[in-house]
């Protein structure tokens, strides 16, 4: 699967890094990718299936929070640059995003459309009604 590169999503003083799941084969890489972009936290959004030890001996802090493509995601946002990777970047990851947004002050429109202009093909069918309108509204 031909995966998009990362992107950074920046809005006052949130940053985001949105980001494909890294396979067995690109993990040795995805730390060093992380720095980069200085992310201190990477959130799980998917089922694990990588070994975290490499990600955290780079000192970055990882969060497990998985749940379905479609459902709304957990409560709680941590602050800081935070990467937000899913299967390809472009469903849960950018809801998540979409949701500090919405906290933010931001509207859930301009949070989408925000999102869209960084990550092309962000968000499936599922994470918008009929409307073009978010889940997160």
């Amino acid at each position: 699967m031909n995966r998009p590169a990362p992107v950074e999503i920046s809005c006052e003083n949130m940053r985001f890094l949105v980001t494909h799941n890294p396979t067995s084969a690109t993990l040795n890489e995805f730390p060093e990718e992380l720095k980069k972009y200085g992310v201190m936290t990477l959130v799980r959004v998917c089922d694990a299936t990588y070994d975290k030890a490499p990600v955290e001996k780079e000192g970055i802090h990882l969060l497990d929070w998985p749940f379905d493509d479609g459902a709304p995601p957990p409560n709680q946002i941590p602050g800081g640059c935070v990467a937000v990777p899913c299967v390809a970047g472009l469903g849960r990851a950018p809801v998540l995003i979409a949701l500090a947004l919405i906290e933010y002050g931001m509207k859930y429109k301009d949070a989408v459309q925000f999102i869209r202009q960084k990550r092309r093909g962000a968000f499936n069918s599922k994470q918008l009604d009929t409307n073009g309108h978010c889940c997160v509204q």
